[in-house]
Formats: C-alpha cells, sequence, structure tokens
C-alpha cells in the first residue's frame, strides 16, 4: 500500500466517540504530519490561535465542532441553565481571532440551534448541535466545489496562476477556495503552472500551499513575496487566485498581510486578481475594509520564529498585522458558490445573497 501523502487527511474530523476535534497540527508542516484531538475549550482556543488550525472556512467547521464537543459537557437539563454555559463558551472561543468572520459565523449558527430549541430536551438539542456542525463541514465541501468550477471558467488551459498565503486543502474541509480552480484543473488535465508566495512572516505559502500542492502533482513554483513583480513583469502569470478571511460590502477583502501589495503590483501588470470567497466569509454588515478588525500578532513571528540564531536587533520595534486590506478597485472578480461578483461590489455581493436565498447548494 502506497504511503500516504499530507491530502490523504481531513484538515478537522470530528471523533465523537472520544469527545474530540481532531485536527492536523498545521504548525508542525512540511516537516512532520502530527494529528492532535482537542478536548477542552482551551486547547480549541489555542489552536485557533496559535494556528495549528487555520483558513477561515477550517476555523469555521472546527469552532462548530468544537462548541458541541464542549456542549456535550454541560451536564443540566435546566435549558436557561444549559444556554448561559454555551454563551459563555461561545463566546470565548469566538475572541481566539477577530478578523475571520468564520468564527463567528460558525458559532452564531450553532446558538441559532440552541435558541430554536428550547422546547426540546437538552440531550436532544446536543444531537442537533452535532447535525449543525456535520451540516457546516457539508457546505464547506460542497461550497470549494462551486467556487473551483467557477473560478474554472475564469482560466484557460496552461495558465499560469500566483496564489498568496494558503488558501487550499489545509484551509478549508476539501479543495480549497482558491486552490479550487487549480485542484479541478489538475484532474482535467489544464496543466497550470503555480507560483505560490512564501508569505512572509509565518511562510503559509512555503510550508502549507507549496507542500499540498506538490503532493498533488501540480507544477508548483515557490517564490519568496517580494518576487511577484518579477514573475508577472516575465509574462509567467495570467491570473492571481487568493482565499479571504472578510469581505465588506463594498468588495474589500481583508486576506493575509502582502495580498493587498500582490494586488497592486498585479494591477500594474494588467493581471486579473479574483478573490475566492465563500459567501460565509461575506460580511454585508461592515461597509468597506476601514471597519475589518485587523489582528496583530506577537513581535517574535518577525523576529526569531524560524531562525537558529534570532535575525533582528533585541528591543526594535516590531509591527506584525496578519492580514491587510485589499481595496476592491484592485478586484477583478469575487469568485463565490453563487457566481462571480463584480464591480460595483455593493450592487453584485447583494445579488449573490438574493441567489443564495432563493436557491440553497444541495
Amino acid at each position: 500500500m502506497s504511503e500516504k501523502n499530507i491530502m490523504d487527511y481531513d484538515t478537522v474530523r470530528l471523533d465523537d466517540e472520544n469527545n474530540e476535534v481532531v485536527i492536523i497540527d498545521q504548525t508542525r508542516l512540511p516537516g512532520s504530519i502530527e494529528l492532535i484531538g482537542l478536548h477542552t475549550a482551551e486547547e480549541i482556543w489555542e489552536a485557533v490561535y496559535r494556528l495549528r488550525v487555520r483558513g477561515a472556512p477550517a476555523i469555521g467547521v472546527a469552532a462548530a465542532y468544537g462548541i458541541y464537543i464542549l456542549a456535550k459537557q454541560i451536564q443540566t437539563e435546566d435549558f436557561q441553565t444549559f444556554r448561559q454555559e454555551f454563551v459563555r463558551q461561545k463566546e470565548y472561543l469566538d475572541s481566539a481571532r477577530p478578523t475571520a468572520v468564520n468564527l463567528s459565523w460558525a458559532l452564531n449558527r450553532m446558538l441559532t440551534v440552541v435558541e430554536k430549541n428550547q422546547d426540546k430536551t437538552i440531550c436532544e438539542i446536543k444531537k442537533l448541535l452535532k447535525q449543525e456542525a456535520e451540516e457546516i463541514q457539508r457546505e464547506d465541501i460542497l461550497v470549494c466545489r462551486k467556487i473551483g468550477e467557477y473560478g474554472l471558467s475564469l482560466v484557460k488551459p496552461g495558465d499560469g496562476i500566483l496564489t498568496h498565503c494558503n488558501a487550499g486543502q489545509l484551509a478549508t474541509s476539501r479543495y480549497g477556495t482558491a486552490t479550487a480552480p487549480i485542484y479541478l484543473g489538475q484532474e482535467r488535465g489544464y496543466h497550470f503552472k503555480v507560483f505560490a508566495d512564501e508569505t512572509r512572516p509565518l511562510l503559509q505559502g512555503a510550508r502549507l500551499t507549496a507542500f499540498e500542492l506538490q503532493a498533488s502533482g501540480v507544477d508548483v513554483t515557490l517564490i519568496c513575496d517580494n518576487m511577484s513583480a518579477a514573475v508577472m513583469r516575465n509574462g509567467w502569470v495570467n491570473a492571481v487566485f487568493v482565499g479571504c478571511d472578510r469581505v465588506a460590502a463594498n468588495g474589500d477583502t481583508a486576506n493575509k498581510i502582502g495580498t493587498s501589495v500582490v494586488a497592486a503590483v498585479a494591477k500594474q501588470y494588467g493581471v486579473p486578481v479574483y478573490v475566492c470567497a465563500p459567501t460565509s466569509t461575506i460580511d454585508l454588515d461592515t461597509p468597506t475594509g476601514n471597519e475589518i478588525p485587523i489582528e496583530e500578532r506577537p513581535a517574535e513571528e518577525v523576529t526569531e520564529l524560524w531562525y537558529r540564531d534570532r535575525m533582528a536587533p533585541e528591543g526594535v520595534k516590531v509591527y506584525n498585522p496578519a492580514f491587510d486590506v485589499t481595496d476592491s478597485a484592485l478586484i477583478a472578480g469575487i469568485v463565490t458558490e453563487y457566481g462571480v461578483a463584480r464591480a460595483p461590489y455593493t450592487e453584485s455581493l447583494a445579488e449573490i445573497f438574493r441567489r443564495k436565498q432563493q436557491a440553497p447548494l444541495q
């Protein structure tokens, strides 16, 4: 039997019998593939904050399974007592990372299950919570597949594609968002040539995207972040596909730091930038990118995390935002599971949600 590679593992899965959420510890990649089980609120929170599980859709799935596991541990038959403890755990998990809207989106879906079923027994509510978490994961897989189909319609066989950070299978349940067109193209013989930015300072492009694309047989070339202009100027890139953690109502998007630089460079060289965004990441209550909260992370991620010896002087000031906002004017299209939204985004994103209400995915 052939040896398993990273694509053979579930990014997130529920082990109901052992009361745990099982994830790939992405901080250990690509050196070793290690699965860890999360049992407590503290373990789940730490896994999200420390990026052991990461990527907006995968965070949402992990949060849904996580709050279900925690709900199972609430020992009461009184609804109000159950709800109070559920809300306390939900708010704690929700505090792990502020930018990715999927975290609060998934937790709010789970809370809605509780509040809509207060006439049922606690045992019945717990069963419904499990069903909802499983549905969130099922939808994630279907959504990514649909994004892949729409994204694939924007490129042609043999194209060069550049991507930033990791919006691949490791960031979702399957296919990824930005990589979904790449994987579908791989299945259909499109022979894309993919350039993966290393994505400083946490190197998700080098450690994760290059790792999973190579494992899938995709023609992938790793480049440093500051090489994107060179490959575009050479004419090697026909399209940029990136994921995102939140989309504002006007089409501004928050994605891993450096995405706005890629988009600005792509504009200079006439390369279209497509943001692959499940509707769960679209926040119509946030008017523009100016209102998206941007997570700041520890200085040591920049100064020493990946080095044997410290690579910056002791005491130097460090600014380490995890995300930046790409202006909607730099985005050629936002690829969702209901089609490709284009400018003006205030109109097209609203239309995407009308389609969603009229014909939910099956």
